[in-house]
């Protein structure tokens, strides 16, 4: 099975075997906007379920229980406010959290001595205070904060590196793929929206933003002086970057999920709605979503822009002219066999493919590395 793997990432990297993914854009195109609309239709029906850090409540800390069963201080609550939905986490081995919307002072006293009595605690056991929204509305304000400061430096970034706007707005228009997608997960599942889960979107900006300079870096390298060469155009030796680094991308996303989704488990199966499950869920919905979105949204929206410039659209031209010429006059092989700079080992239906730097004197990948000598 490794073998097999390794053998298939080997002959995408070497061109022998690759997928057509940039030029089948458009299809992957429609999938974006649609899960983007449908992301967008949950949030505007369901709306985001805020946790009580941002519209206020009351929070209930029970110590020293003699039980944890969170569905006892939900049954607790309830019967003392039949109109209430406690959100229930534990805390360690013997406590409890419980929070409730905004209570008056004769419920809060109720619903005290209810726990009490419930969990068998002395009154020192069980603390109450009430939760304004203040500390959320500054959270929520300095995550805003720190989202377009850090939009505008990746653009700034990316723009002087790539030295290609083009390469930063498809990077930046993904990231947002990525985080409205998150977004509407939470609320399609209605689990609460705490600080936590804001730290987890804030992190998986990061993640997409690097997964997906890590594919532009192989389109870069492979597209460096495209137009002084007539084999292949810009899309082709884009998707080839993206066949190079599929590989790449599965093994670090799967490495890169598998922690979190133990965390999302144990947050959610053990330890019930808390922390843990709510940075674990946004985390890894984030991190498969933007793994998705740098092989099948961010490269091929970079090459559609790219395709709208005059020196790239006419380069295109010009490459599939000349390869119809070359073919009617069947000469493509021989063409491609005097050309020392390439080496064309696979075929992406009609659309030659190739390792290798398109221009003569250029990084030429593992060719370039020293050969072992023969015993």
């Amino acid at each position: 099975m490794a073998s097999k793997f390794s053998t298939w990432g080997n002959d995408l990297y070497t061109g022998k075997k690759s997928y057509d993914i940039v030029g089948k854009r458009k299809s992957y195109f429609t999938v974006a906007i649609i899960c983007v609309v449908l992301s967008l239709a949950v949030l505007g029906i369901k709306k985001v379920n805020l946790g009580i850090e941002f519209h206020g409540g009351s929070q209930f800390t029970v110590t020293n229980a003699h039980s944890t069963d969170q569905q006892l201080a939900i049954d607790t609550v309830t019967a003392v406010l039949p109109d209430e939905q406690p959100r229930v986490s534990n805390v360690g081995t013997n406590a409890l959290r419980i929070q409730t919307n905004a209570l008056d002072e004769e419920q809060v006293i109720a619903v005290r001595d209810a726990l009490m009595k419930t969990y068998e605690v002395t009154e020192d056991d069980v603390a109450s205070a009430n939760v304004g929204p203040s500390w959320g509305k500054d959270v929520s304000g300095k995550a805003l904060q720190g989202l377009v400061v850090f939009i505008i430096l990746v653009m700034i970034v990316m723009a002087l590196y790539f030295r290609a706007w083009r390469m930063a707005a498809a990077a930046i228009i993904a990231l947002f793929h990525d985080l409205i997608l998150t977004i509407g997960v939470y609320a399609l599942i209605g689990w609460e929206v705490t600080p936590a889960t804001v730290i987890g979107l804030l992190t998986i900006l990061g993640y997409s933003i690097y997964d997906t300079v890590v594919v532009f870096d192989k389109v870069k390298e492979n597209t460096h002086e495209i137009t002084e060469q007539h084999l292949f155009t810009y899309a082709e030796r884009a998707n080839l970057a993206v066949n190079q680094t599929l590989v790449r991308s599965i093994n670090t996303s799967v490495v890169a999920l598998l922690p979190v989704g133990s965390i999302l488990f144990i947050g959610t199966f053990i330890l019930g709605a808390g922390t843990l499950r709510d940075i674990a869920l946004s985390l890894f919905v984030g991190m498969a979503v933007g793994a998705y979105s740098s092989i099948f949204l961010a490269t091929p929206l970079e090459v559609a822009l790219r395709m709208g410039e005059p020196v790239i659209a006419q380069h295109t031209q010009e490459v599939l002219e000349q390869r119809a010429a070359r073919k009617a006059g069947g000469a493509d092989q021989e063409s491609d066999a005097k050309d020392p700079s390439v080496v064309s080992v696979g075929a992406i239906g009609e659309q030659p493919s190739a390792t290798g730097m398109i221009v003569k004197g250029g990084h030429q990948g593992n060719r370039a590395q020293p050969k072992r000598k023969k015993k």
